[in-house]
């Protein structure tokens, strides 16, 4: 399965209005946003868990990094609301749930080679960085030098401006981003390749941003079964 797999062309998805596709796990549905590969896949996705619902037990040879968009995501590790950041390094395995459901955006087999960092941040936290101009706050979620992960805040009506040295990621947290003509709500998402900049408004009411500043495909991303 090919979805979005051009990783040289801008994608800019209202994510929040596309149609969920189950999983092989009942209650557990999924808005594929980009996928190479089938059941086991690089991929970045929105999934939504029903209450009660859960994964078997698996382990993530790739790697898998997820943002908690809704309710409280669960495994056996933890329990990790709206506003939960994480990053899974490969090897590490969990049974994921949502007692309540809830919903995320997750990348998998994204990582690179020797990246073995574990990271949990709970809402709120993060090192507090200087917002740019037109940001109202800015936290910083994650950042070895090869890639930047943010969470930021932008003014109501604020022009989000940004270089694109090396691959910008950007997912609707809340309210609304406008780029050019097309207007994202919330779950919206973006991805830019390198050289292209971002130029864009925030809502009426403002917008949250989790925004990723990093090659869109490492080099030495961990090679997947089945994909180059």
């Amino acid at each position: 399965m090919q979805i979005n797999a051009d990783l040289t062309q801008p994608v800019i998805l209202d994510a929040g209005r596309m149609d969920w596709v189950p999983s092989p796990a009942a209650g557990v549905d999924r808005r594929m946003l980009y996928r190479e590969g089938d059941e086991v896949a690089r991929a970045t996705s929105i999934v939504r868990y029903a209450p009660g619902s859960a994964f078997p037990p698996h382990v993530h040879s790739g790697g898998e990094e997820i943002l908690v968009l809704t309710g409280t995501f669960q495994d056996e590790h933890g329990d990790y609301p709206a506003g939960s950041y994480f990053r899974n390094p490969p090897g590490t395995s969990h049974s994921p749930a949502a007692a309540e459901g809830c919903e995320i955006f997750v990348r998998l087999w994204q990582f690179r080679s020797g990246d073995s960092t574990h990271i949990v941040r709970q809402p709120g936290q993060g090192d507090t960085l200087p917002p740019r101009p037109g940001a109202a706050t800015a936290r910083c979620l994650f950042d070895d030098g090869a890639e930047r992960v943010t969470i930021e805040t932008w003014s109501p009506g604020a022009r989000l401006q940004a270089a694109n040295v090396r691959g910008l990621e950007l997912l609707v947290v809340s309210g609304q981003l406008t780029l050019g003509d097309r207007v994202l709500a919330c779950q919206g998402w973006v991805r830019l390749p390198a050289g292209q900049d971002l130029d864009a408004m925030a809502g009426p009411a403002g917008v949250e941003l989790w925004i990723k500043d990093a090659a869109l495909q490492h080099p030495d991303t961990l090679p997947m079964p089945g994909v180059r």
